[in-house]
């Protein structure tokens, strides 16, 4: 029997060679162009890419059957180019929820990348992608963001004309007129016609108004008492509104400057307080309150009080500084014809205060009275 001897350089050589040959292949790896690679029925699921990938090209690789779900992603991607790369196929059941892309792909260019294939189904739950860059990312055609300028017309008419009508107006801002008159009857006992009205016209933010109370007697010599103004009336708020202008008093026979706040207080009360400045520096204060208390869809109660105070005294019209006069009513209505006609029967008392009940007296005139009164309230 032979027996060959082998020395010991010779497998040493031979074991070196064994151990360099994959990482020969590993660095060739490094730089293989996968353009026109077929991976459509490969399966990733346990790939280790965790290393130097930089320069790999992908432009022509087909991945549209590949399987992803434990592949290693985490090494240095960022000069990979994915500019031919096709996925139009149909990677539906692709599952990327394991793959591991946390490492550095700040430069990988995908501005080519084909992935018109369906997508519906692919699991990217677990995907790790905590070091992309979406910085330059362009999502200009996505939903959501700024609209456009002609997204929509500021009236809602989106580019249709509004025909042989024109543009409609809104209702706040066309101008209106009304007609209130709040008390038109006849006293009974004192044998004379009260009157009060309220006309304005504009909107519901500017008006101007014409207003008017009084009394007219229809015996001896018919003398009429008024006070008419006319005013500037706009909102304040919620449910107050202002007045402003000019008013004439024909009991005193003088002009006056007028002011005003009008609206509803707690528990529905209309209010009313008016100061009229008049020319030879007399000021009127008037003061009023309503409440409608109804009792079903037709009949109202309706109580009414107003306290009348001057400034300083004025003998020649029985005037006293302080309080002079409260008068108060109380009438019983039933609206009918949706409401704008109330026919009414009520009574009404009237007297005098504080040094203007002297002044009454030393020109004859009653103090105190009272009356039973008829008559309508309506508007249109």
């Amino acid at each position: 029997m032979k027996i060959y001897k082998v020395g010991l350089p010779f497998i040493g050589m031979s074991s070196l060679m064994l151990l360099m040959s994959p990482l020969a292949s590993a660095a060739e790896m490094a730089h293989m162009d996968h353009d026109s690679m077929d991976m459509s029925g490969m399966d990733h699921s346990g790939m280790d890419m965790s290393g130097d990938m930089s320069d790999m090209g992908h432009s022509g690789m087909d991945m549209s059957d590949m399987g992803h779900s434990g592949m290693n992603m985490s090494g240095d991607m960022s000069n990979m180019d994915h500019s031919g790369m096709n996925m139009s196929g149909d990677m539906s059941n692709m599952d990327h929820s394991g793959m591991d892309m946390s490492g550095d792909m700040s430069d990988m260019d995908h501005s080519g990348m084909d992935m018109s294939g369906d997508m519906s189904d692919m699991d990217h739950s677990g995907m790790n992608m905590s070091g992309m860059d979406h910085g330059s990312m362009d999502m200009s055609g996505m939903q959501g963001g700024e609209p456009p300028a002609d997204a929509r017309s500021p009236d809602y008419s989106n580019g249709v004309p509004y025909g042989e009508h024109g543009k409609p107006l809104m209702m706040g801002s066309l101008p209106l007129w009304g007609v209130s008159v709040d008390d038109l009857g006849y006293q009974f006992d004192e044998d004379q016609i009260n009157y009060e009205f309220d006309t304005w016209y504009g909107t519901d933010s500017n008006r101007v108004s014409l207003r008017s109370e009084g009394s007219i007697q229809t015996k001896d010599d018919k003398e009429i008492d008024s006070l008419t103004s006319l005013s500037y009336w706009k909102p304040l708020s919620i449910f107050w509104n202002g007045e402003a202008g000019i008013a004439y008093d024909t009991e005193n026979d003088k002009p006056a400057v007028m002011t005003g706040i009008v609206g509803t207080a707690p528990y529905f009360i209309e209010t009313d307080a008016r100061a009229y400045l008049y020319t030879d520096g007399q000021v009127r204060l008037d003061l009023g309150a309503e409440y409608e208390w109804r009792l079903d869809q037709h009949w109202v109660v309706i109580p009414e009080v107003e306290l009348t105070a001057f400034s300083k005294d004025d003998a020649d019209n029985n005037i006293s500084k302080g309080f002079n006069e409260l008068e108060t009513e109380v009438r019983l209505t039933y609206e009918t014809l949706s409401r704008q006609l109330a026919p009414y029967v009520g009574i009404s008392y009237e007297t005098a205060l504080s040094n203007a009940r002297d002044l009454r007296r030393q020109e004859n005139e009653a103090v105190d009275s009272s009356s039973v009164t008829a008559g309508v309230k309506f508007w249109f």
